[in-house]
């Protein structure tokens, strides 16, 4: 048991329902790295007997959710709708999107908005220009927040002590020999974003990779989302980052921000 594990395992509520639960598991144990699992890898990867992982797999195959070969599973374009009504209710991707639009046309590179969830940023909206990452990025993909752009910017926004206590249980993984694993280190490149209001990442996610993010804030200047570029590390130096991209990128966060203040109102 690590420091940061309860001493206690914490009791289910008298309303939480056991097999909802575990079907959700189901579908979260596929992801980029596992597309297709085996029964017994789903069973593994869900702590569940081969027996149970079977019938929720073929439940949610008769559901539409979940194809096979017979083999092997995969999750079908159908589980989209179970995060629809939450997209829909969320105005940040629609009001966001044109403005992603009109900055990958002037830079001719990568943009998206991420928000946080959690210890990941999870993508709401993506202009790609480019596959410039050897993970696709679509719509709902998530990354660990300390080794992206987006990621620290929206930590930078947190609380000290929402921000105390997310390093303090981190996961530090070392993801290239660029990635800061240090978390005093981690802590102050956290606490220089929040200064300067802006993050450029040196291909700490993946080796050739650059990115740079601008928090987006809501009419309380909250920081509710985080909005980004991202370029192949050989195209710009550092210091073309800033003098040919960063400009319009605060001007994106900006004219995105002046958006969402007149949809709220």
């Amino acid at each position: 048991m690590t420091a940061t594990e309860p001493t206690e395992k914490i009791l289910p509520s008298p309303d939480y329902v056991q097999s909802l639960a575990r079907g959700l598991a189901v579908i979260r144990c596929f992801d980029n790295r596992n597309q297709r699992r085996t029964l017994s890898d789903v069973a593994r990867a869900t702590d569940l007997t081969r027996a149970t992982a079977r019938r929720f797999l073929l439940t949610l195959v008769e559901l539409g959710y979940v194809a096979t070969d017979g083999s092997a599973f995969w999750l079908t374009p159908r589980v989209l709708e179970l995060g629809y009504s939450y997209l829909s209710s969320l105005s940040l991707p629609e009001v966001a999107q044109p403005h992603l639009e009109r900055l990958s046309h002037k830079v001719h590179e990568s943009s998206s908005v991420s928000i946080l969830d959690g210890a990941d940023i999870v993508y709401v909206a993506r202009v790609p220009v480019s596959r410039i990452m050897t993970v696709g990025i679509t719509i709902g993909t998530r990354l660990p927040a300390y080794a992206t752009s987006m990621g620290r910017v929206l930590l930078a926004g947190l609380p000290d002590d929402e921000l105390d206590a997310y390093l303090e249980k981190l996961d530090i993984q070392r993801l290239t020999e660029r990635t800061i694993t240090a978390r005093d280190d981690l802590k102050a490149a956290i606490l220089a974003v929040r200064a300067d209001g802006i993050c450029v990442l040196d291909q700490e996610l993946e080796a050739g990779l650059r990115s740079m993010a601008a928090p987006i804030r809501n009419a309380s200047g909250l920081t509710v989302a985080a909005v980004n570029i991202s370029t192949p590390a050989a195209r710009y130096s550092l210091e073309d980052l800033h003098s040919d991209l960063i400009p319009s990128l605060r001007v994106t966060a900006t004219d995105i921000e002046q958006d969402l203040a007149t949809v709220n109102r």
